[in-house]
């Protein structure tokens, strides 16, 4: 089994995507790792300001408002592209890399710029952990009960 492997995409801003963990394989969990943002705006006079969240819960976290108090919040990003030379870029991401995934999640983005918002890329990269069967049930029901709320 491959221990990383990448999802990304793009997704329209104030828009959701599954990433779907249907492939899960048992006696596996997933840890996210990485969680990137990338603008869909590349120029000199563009600007765009990204928000991004990834849970393990029913309905994703707003991007914009982000709760730490959410046990199912996996991942949230910020970046930002300026077409001021002395305030090129940022990027932030925080990413909880001890949470096991073993169910889908849900991610979503937001373009913050004022105007007319564009798409936004992502990225995610994961790792495979191998669990014993207590640590799969564990994290199964941990997962569940997130997700169930």
């Amino acid at each position: 089994m491959n221990k990383e492997f990448v999802m990304r995409g793009q997704t329209a801003s104030d828009f959701e995507e599954v990433l779907n963990f249907s492939g899960y394989k048992p006696g596996y969990a997933y840890r996210m790792v990485e969680f990137s943002l990338w603008p869909s705006l590349v120029g000199v006079a563009q600007e765009q300001e990204m928000t991004g969240t990834v849970t393990a819960a029913k309905t994703a976290e707003d991007p914009e408002n982000p709760n730490f108090n959410n046990e199912g919040l996996i991942a949230v990003a910020f970046g930002a592209i300026r077409n001021d030379l002395l305030q090129s870029g940022e990027v932030y991401s925080v990413v909880n890399d001890t949470f096991l995934i073993t169910q889908n999640l849900i991610l979503k983005v937001k373009d913050t710029k004022s105007g007319s918002p564009a798409p936004v890329n992502w990225q995610c990269r994961f790792v495979a952990e191998k669990m014993t069967g207590p640590e799969e049930a564990v994290a199964n029901y941990k997962q569940f009960t997130i997700s169930d709320d």
